[in-house]
């Protein structure tokens, strides 16, 4: 489970981490009181759960309470990522001299804790060359020891004074991570201001198989709206962002599915896992949530097993008749009581391919208005 940045920055702050003075808010006045406290500029972080917030305009910067109102204002009517933006951090905008990343996870194959440090952080970590980046595992018997920490910090070439202050918060950070059975939790960027080193940014995803130890973590969920509403279905959907919907039975033939809609050029909107067995009441109000996403085509894949194809027919002539399919409908059938299900979509004009590869191939030239 992820918690919101400021949710990380309070635990940062109650082993001893160092970050930027300030508090979240949930309204435009809120963000102007807390940033005529501080009375300095500030920045203005939307607080979603999901990385890439200043790539996506949800990070901004206000020099007095009233441009901070203005922009909250503006930042709490948007969405970042198809996330709604319900609360802002308001925290002093720091002096930056350096960014550095520090992040500790798990390394499945190594069965150990890894930390990953670089002195080169910031909105770009994911795209620093492997040279660059620091990783030593550590050992769950003994833990990070401070002359390991220092011995990193010599590699991202710190000053004595600020290879003192890493070597402190990169063991209080394991510790922090050790004790909340954390899957992830880093801090990017590790920022250089002045004489001191600040958590400028903070993440922390707890192992949700571990939540019973922590009962005073407040619940949170990343799901987007149409996710949310899936879910209540029983079925699995994620969010991507191309243009034709997909729904396919299981979860590999789902991937497969998006991954041959690449191959012929196309790109899907989403990840749509129907499951094995799903009746017809389920698959249609999935379809439902799909068709009101306003792709520019929709494929269905189902290869029958437990999941009889005359049920995914059934459910898919329900939903053309209550609520219309207003856009081009490719569906690919094969399995269990195909020929039946073949024949029900037949009969209300709709083709049914057995082949994945041409049922590929036709719903992207049909998205692509070519045929």
């Amino acid at each position: 489970m992820k918690l919101y940045e400021y949710m990380a920055k309070e635990y940062f702050r109650k082993v001893g981490i160092v970050t930027p003075e300030g508090r979240v808010a949930a309204s435009p006045e809120e963000a102007a009181a807390i940033a005529r406290e501080i009375g300095r500029p500030v920045a203005i972080k939307s607080q979603v759960l999901t990385g890439g917030r200043g790539k996506a305009g949800g990070i901004k910067f206000a020099a007095s309470p009233e441009e901070a109102r203005q922009v909250a204002q503006e930042l709490l009517h948007s969405q970042i990522r198809g996330l709604p933006v319900k609360q802002v951090l308001v925290e002093e905008k720091l002096s930056i001299d350096r960014e550095l990343y520090l992040g500790f996870t798990v390394d499945g194959a190594a069965r150990k804790p890894l930390l990953i440090a670089s002195s080169q952080g910031g909105v770009n970590i994911e795209e620093v060359p492997e040279k660059d980046l620091v990783k030593h595992h550590i050992s769950i018997t003994w833990g990070l020891m401070p002359f390991m920490a220092r011995s990193i910090a010599r590699r991202l070439g710190l000053t004595a004074g600020l290879a003192r202050q890493f070597t402190d918060l990169a063991v209080r950070l394991y510790r922090l991570f050790r004790d909340m059975d954390a899957e992830l939790t880093e801090i990017n960027p590790l920022v250089v201001s002045g004489d001191r080193l600040v958590a400028a940014d903070g993440r922390l995803n707890v192992d949700s198989d571990a939540l019973f130890r922590h009962q005073d973590i407040p619940v949170t969920s990343e799901l987007t709206a149409i996710e949310a509403r899936v879910k209540e279905i029983g079925l699995s959907y994620v969010e991507l962002g191309g243009d034709i919907a997909v729904m396919a039975n299981g979860a590999g033939i789902t991937m497969a599915t998006i991954d041959i809609l690449e191959q012929h050029g196309g790109s899907a909107m989403n990840f749509l896992d129907a499951g094995g067995g799903a009746s017809v009441e389920p698959m249609a109000r999935a379809l439902e949530v799909l068709v009101s996403t306003q792709p520019k085509a929709i494929l269905i894949n189902i290869f029958g097993g437990i999941t009889r194809c005359d049920d995914v027919a059934k459910a898919i002539i329900q939903v053309k008749k209550t609520q219309g399919i207003p856009v081009p409908l490719v569906v690919r059938l094969v399995g269990t009581n195909e020929a039946e299900g073949v024949r029900l979509l037949q009969a209300e004009g709709i083709q049914a391919f057995s082949s994945m590869d041409e049922a590929a191939q036709r719903v992207v030239a049909l998205a692509r208005g070519e045929a």
